[in-house]
């Protein structure tokens, strides 16, 4: 191992740690795997040459979230994670709650501290006020430092993006994880390595004196972060508020008609007054009154109805998946940062149905630009038959296009495509336009057999996701930066595109394969508008206006495509009443997440009821108009339970339980989870409350029990299973 590089060393010494504490079975096993780590770790010799490795940070980096620099060697003492990030990978942005989680757990004066290294990918990235930006975005407050030529990345010999360096109080190299999902490991290590050094006295127990949050660069008046931006068939908007967690329905006037979510993030359905989202970011109208949302942080597609005044998931479960197949109906399928969507309408090739084949009416496709998995998923609110006859189940939610990997690859069969972060759509006709963010390209997708073809940018080895610039022109040899956003003219067959980190809009030709840069000027003196990181357009019902959603700057323009002369959309907020301001205040409760297990008497040949009997302690309150629901997890096959979903009504869920096998589960499996997903209210703040029970059967059986009661009793701290 002596002529190993250290970074080796260190990857090997990480995963072979990773792979005794995966082997052991129970969670003390897993934490003793770790301490006899530790143990042994000072006295290897084979880490002798990571003692050589000195890692330090330049002393002219800019610095967020602190009132000056910081040093390694100034923070001896403390367990220091390195997160090596870029703002605008997506698998940072899943580590980002990862880490939060771990800070929560161990805050600074406990010896643990977390600094980000912000590594840039892109030239744009370099920059530190749109770092800045990002960090405000992302609602990041720990130390970050803009090493922007990626100093300490080569001292250290980073690969790839995410890679989090664990340093020991002493200042020597541990751990080196890469990718995202390391969040359960990484709390049992740094209690454990806590633990270990604090016996050793090696741990310094001081806060930082100079954490400092850094401040807006800008205020952001009525718009914090807009993203995408939708319109109706007759003419109205939605605007993505992303960072006031917030959809915005708007005329065509500017005049705001309905703000729906709120300052604070959270994950409720119900009244429009009372739903809240996550950085929602893209938008899709089904019709006049139905809105879709891809409702990122939340990893979930919402549906607001404008019609009823509700909001309801339709997929998606809360928290992050990694699914890359799919197919389970909506509400039980986990999906991974949706960014974008869009609509598309088919005929259903099952004619057995349709006497007149000619009138076969269209049915309703959700396509969704799911980010987290680099793929194109389908909702179907509609059982159909579609691609070779394939049939899809009514409200399942499915992957369409893409393998998952991460690569710029075109091919004519679907499944063996694959993108890199795809982040905008756009529909023409039976053509998915899609910008391909992290490929720096726009590629299209044919929704007649899901061949899917480059458009311009990015590079023909489809390996090299580095290809990017600011370079106008055809096919590959066109150049753009990170490109988010996307608009199709269906009268000049144009495809508007977003250059998010060119900060510019550019036009394609669809027909030619030909892309140019559009010089948009101001309306008062005829200088050129400078936008700061674009991430959404929408075509206005003329075709003769389009508005930008100018993230960094927190506005949105119109620009005529005639003059090219840009002018503020101006939102009035005038009417919206303080009544159905949704911005309640945050709440100081953490979110529970828990799960029990109850042992049941049941019957291996007779039907059983179970009865859920929620109680909320006298500070709690369900809110009203939110709906309280509940859904199976998971099932034993030898038994149908049913209903498999629903919601909670005066505090109470019924499931009847039957056996289809004469031997039930084994006492050691689970016959069933069940998943409650609560909207509370306690005082004048809302809270989710998500927690499941798993139902295992009791075998010491006298006498067949049909019913059975199954007690839980909520307050603000806690749940309990009776």
């Amino acid at each position: 191992m002596d002529d190993l590089p250290a970074i080796d060393i260190l990857t090997f010494i990480t995963e072979e740690l990773l792979q005794t504490y995966r082997s052991r079975s129970g969670e003390d096993d897993r934490v003793r795997a770790i301490t006899e780590f530790l143990q042994r770790w000072n006295k290897d010799f084979s880490i002798a040459k990571l003692k050589t490795i000195h890692i330090e940070f330049d002393s002219d980096l800019d610095w967020f979230n602190v009132s000056g620099s910081l040093s390694l060697k100034g923070l001896q003492g403390k367990v220091i994670l390195l997160d090596f990030f870029t703002y605008c990978c997506i698998n940072c942005m899943h580590v980002i709650p990862e880490l939060l989680r771990l800070e929560e757990r161990f805050p600074v004066e406990s010896g643990f501290l977390v600094i980000g290294v912000h590594s840039p990918k892109f030239e744009n990235e370099r920059v530190t006020t749109n770092i800045l930006s990002a960090v405000q975005r992302y609602g990041i407050t720990h130390p970050i430092v803009n090493d922007w030529q990626s100093t300490m990345w080569r001292t250290v010999g980073i690969r790839c993006w995410p890679s989090l360096l664990v340093i020991s109080p002493t200042g020597i190299p541990m751990l080196l994880l890469m990718g995202e999902g390391h969040g359960k490991f990484l709390h049992d290590f740094v209690g454990a390595a806590l633990s270990f050094f604090t016996h050793h006295e090696k741990i310094d127990f001081c806060r930082l004196p100079s954490i400092q949050l850094s401040s807006n660069l800008k205020p952001a008046s009525n718009l914090r972060f807009p993203s995408k931006i939708a319109r109706s068939p007759l003419g109205k908007y939605a605007i993505a508020d992303t960072g006031n967690n917030r959809v915005l329905i708007v005329a065509n006037t500017g005049l705001v008609q309905h703000k729906i979510g709120g300052n604070q993030p959270g994950f409720v359905d119900g009244a429009l007054t009372v739903a809240r989202f996550n950085n929602p970011q893209g938008l899709a109208f089904i019709n006049e009154h139905d809105l879709i949302v891809a409702d990122t942080k939340n990893h979930a597609l919402r549906k607001i109805s404008l019609t009823s005044g509700k909001v309801e998931t339709l997929a998606g479960t809360g928290l992050q998946g990694n699914d890359r197949i799919g197919g389970r109906v909506g509400p039980l399928q986990p999906l991974s940062s949706p960014w974008d969507v869009a609509i598309f309408r088919a005929r259903d090739m099952d004619m057995s149905f349709h006497l007149d084949e000619h009138n076969v009416p269209e049915k309703t496709i959700v396509l969704i630009a799911m980010a987290g998995t680099h793929q194109i998923w389908g909702y179907f609110p509609e059982g159909i038959i579609w691609w070779k006859f394939r049939k899809f189940e009514p409200l399942c939610c499915v992957s369409l296009i893409g393998n998952g990997m991460e690569e710029n690859r075109n091919n004519s069969y679907p499944q063996n495509a694959a993108f890199a972060q795809p982040s905008g759509l756009a529909m023409a006709n039976d053509i998915l336009y899609i910008a391909d963010s992290e490929s720096s390209s726009i590629r299209k997708a044919s929704m007649i057999d899901g061949k899917v073809m480059p458009v311009v940018g990015g590079d023909r080895n489809p390996l090299n996701l580095f290809a990017y610039g600011d370079i106008d022109g055809k096919l590959f040899n066109a150049k753009l930066q990170h490109p988010l956003g996307l608009a199709y003219n269906n009268t000049h067959k144009k495809l508007y595109v977003a250059d998010t980190y060119n900060h510019k809009i550019k036009v394609i030709d669809t027909d030619l394969n030909i892309i140019f840069s559009l010089k948009i000027k101001g309306p008062e003196d005829g200088t050129d508008i400078i936008f700061n990181e674009p991430s959404g357009l929408c075509l206005d019902a003329n075709e003769q206006n389009i508005l930008v959603a100018d993230t960094n700057n927190h506005l949105i323009h119109k620009i005529d495509l005639v003059t090219m002369i840009a002018k503020p959309f101006i939102l009035d907020f005038t009417q919206i009443s303080s009544s159905i301001e949704t911005n309640m205040q945050k709440c100081t409760l953490k979110q529970i997440e828990t799960h029990a297990i109850k042992n049941l008497p049941l019957s291996v040949i007779q039907s059983s009821t179970i009865y859920f009997n929620l109680q909320l302690s006298p500070k709690l309150n369900f809110t009203k108009e939110a709906p309280q629901k509940w859904i199976l997890k998971t099932v034993c096959q030898s038994v149908k339970v049913s209903p498999s979903s629903g919601t909670i009504l005066n505090g109470v869920c019924k499931l009847q339980v039957q056996a289809t096998q004469h031997e039930i589960c084994c006492e050691s499996s689970d016959i069933l989870t069940i998943e409650f997903a609560l909207n509370l209210c306690l005082s004048n703040c809302c809270l989710v409350r998500k927690f499941s029970v798993s139902i295992i059967r009791d075998p010491i059986i006298r006498e067949h029990i049909p019913v059975h009661n199954v007690k839980i009793y909520i307050d603000d701290s806690q749940i309990n299973i009776y």
